[in-house]
């Protein structure tokens, strides 16, 4: 991992983003633990206590090494969890953790041609990376049942910058807004989050 490049900015470009990762990827999870990074439990306790989602069929987008998926399969132990990332190495650690049925090497802007259809679409973590909003709603919208839930975080500093609201907005025909959290923690013990960067916990249902 280069230390020189600062998760604040988004790294770089897809190629810089992929090598990063495939270098970070047996530390990732130590790491993110001594970050303090509880998103995904809070993501999971917003779709089961919250809204009290039971998804059958899950697609985790940007899985990474499944920290994510460790904690959908804690909770939704007969679920068919799908995996994708653009990391190769953090996609072997995710498949060493036998969390998910399959997992595919693949940018989240890019359409992966499933035949079956999902209850739930995750993305946590990733927004951050994200340069076709277009693109990538319309893949979820592809993924999901009618029904179907999109749970996902974002920056709100990005959120801000982006103008995140108009950009839901701009796809409230396909896309029902369940929920929008308040400020949540990040990476609290991380030196260039602490407590000046955090982010929101959205949940979406298809239309």
């Amino acid at each position: 991992m280069d230390k020189s490049v600062s998760l604040v900015s988004g790294i770089g470009d897809l190629k810089t983003t992929k090598k990063y990762y495939d270098d970070w990827s047996r530390k990732y999870d130590s790491t993110l633990n001594q970050w303090k990074y509880t998103v995904p439990k809070k993501s999971i306790r917003l779709l089961k206590s919250k809204f009290n989602i039971r998804p059958n069929k899950i697609l985790d987008l940007a899985c990474g090494t499944g920290l994510f998926g460790e904690e959908l399969i804690k909770t939704y132990k007969n679920s068919q969890i799908y995996g994708a990332d653009i990391s190769e190495k953090s996609l072997i650690i995710a498949k060493e953790k036998k969390i998910y049925k399959k997992l595919f090497k693949k940018d989240f802007e890019k359409k992966i041609n499933f035949q079956i259809k999902f209850e739930l679409v995750s993305m946590i973590g990733a927004m951050t990376y994200c340069k076709n909003f277009k693109k990538l709603f319309s893949n979820i919208y592809y993924y999901l049942l009618k029904n179907g839930y999109f749970v996902f975080s974002h920056r709100i500093d990005l959120w801000k910058k982006q103008n995140f609201n108009e950009i839901l907005n701009a796809h409230k025909s396909y896309f029902k807004i369940k929920f929008i959290s308040g400020p949540n923690n990040y990476l609290p013990a991380n030196k260039d989050f602490s407590n000046k960067i955090k982010i929101r916990l959205v949940l979406l249902q298809k239309i």
